[in-house]
């Protein structure tokens, strides 16, 4: 390669690859470039050969050839070796890894669940099911990824798994040696047990392996720059919600209830157990709130009044309320998302303004602190 073909190059490492959210450089793709007049070949190598984002990486790279004038150029696609791929799962190990880490750290989490992080960790969760938790997750998470945030998703509910279906995810996550590469769907990358085992199959565990696999879905996987993860909790106040203390203990909680006052009364238990759990409680979605006709009227289907009242029993903010409206469930079974198919509907609107106040919200102040003894 030239000397001068360094600067091009250079700015060629700069794209960054949507799948990992890194640029190309650092992560070994660019294997060669060739300059004849105003005609550029590059070769690339991908981690694997139906390496999920390959085709939009090599239309970055012709849209930045283009831009620096170089027209009609080519990218000519390769694959790693395995040794290649053993020192790009270094690179992402190294970014999963405290920077702070030294040789006498004794702190092995990753670095995206200490408290010094900025990365934000909501928890979304209920009291029961049929309120709708998993397509609030969904939407509000395309909608903080739409404020241009680094979004991503954690599906724990491991026995009720819907997240990759209702997201759209449309290929597996990526494993390199022992590192998982979560699906990136629509902005928002996503990982869940729906991805290892078959739809129709039950996941039977007991508390121990459902608790190993929280633990190896934040550690083992490369979740990239990430500002908000969110987390799709299982209704109710089992198992999860201790791991969750004990795993993220910076986690923050938002509670989706619908308006009657049955379902208040039931979320108000699961707000209860986080927070005996030291877990902070942050906010109340109502979801389900009312339906508007064709007449332009608000019809209240499902009562009124729930989630005001569950907001202030808690002491927490009433941070939403979404309507009911058919194209949110059909987004929901069809993979495309409302705030993605209808992005300016009633529905889309309430989850741009929820993802704006928890954004404004800000992080919580107070984490849970361990007794350390120096």
């Amino acid at each position: 390669m030239e000397p001068n073909d360094t600067p091009l190059l250079t700015s060629l490492g700069e794209i960054i690859d949507p799948e990992l959210t890194v640029a190309i450089g650092p992560l070994g793709y660019l294997r060669g470039l060739s300059v004849k007049g105003n005609s550029a070949e590059v070769t690339l190598a991908f981690p694997i050969g139906a390496w999920p984002t390959a085709d939009e990486v090599c239309g970055l790279v012709r849209h930045k050839l283009n831009d620096l004038g170089y027209p009609g150029s080519v990218v000519v696609q390769a694959t790693m070796t395995d040794d290649e791929r053993l020192t790009l799962r270094h690179t992402l190990r190294s970014e999963m890894e405290d920077e702070h880490q030294g040789h006498h750290h004794s702190d092995p989490s990753p670095k995206i669940l200490k408290s010094d992080s900025s990365t934000r960790i909501l928890g979304i969760s209920s009291g029961k099911g049929g309120v709708g938790k998993s397509s609030v997750t969904v939407n509000l998470a395309i909608a903080l990824s739409q404020m241009g945030k680094n979004v991503a998703i954690l599906d724990a509910d491991v026995y009720g798994f819907s997240i990759p279906k209702m997201l759209g995810c449309d290929h597996d996550p990526v494993v390199l040696a022992d590192m998982v590469i979560p699906t990136a769907t629509h902005g928002v990358r996503c990982l869940s047990m729906g991805f290892f085992v078959p739809e129709d199959q039950p996941v039977i565990w007991r508390g121990p392996m459902l608790h190993k696999t929280i633990e190896q879905f934040f550690g083992d996987a490369f979740w990239g720059p990430v500002d908000f993860i969110l987390i799709d909790m299982p209704p109710g106040t089992g198992d999860v919600a201790l791991t969750l203390s004990q795993v993220v203990p910076k986690v923050e909680i938002y509670v989706v209830t619908t308006p009657q006052k049955a379902a208040q009364r039931v979320a108000q238990r699961s707000a209860y157990a986080a927070r005996k759990l030291k877990l902070s409680v942050r906010g109340v979605i109502e979801n389900m709130s009312h339906f508007t006709g064709d007449d332009g009227k608000r019809y209240e289907l499902f009562g009124a009044g729930g989630g005001q009242t569950l907001a202030e029993d808690l002491g927490i903010p009433l941070l939403g309320q979404v309507p009911l409206v058919t194209a949110l469930r059909e987004g929901g079974d069809e993979g495309l998302p409302i705030t993605i198919s209808e992005p300016d509907s009633e529905a889309s609107q309430a989850f741009a303004q929820l993802a704006t106040k928890i954004v404004a919200q800000g992080p919580a102040r107070v984490y849970r602190q361990e007794l350390k003894l120096s």
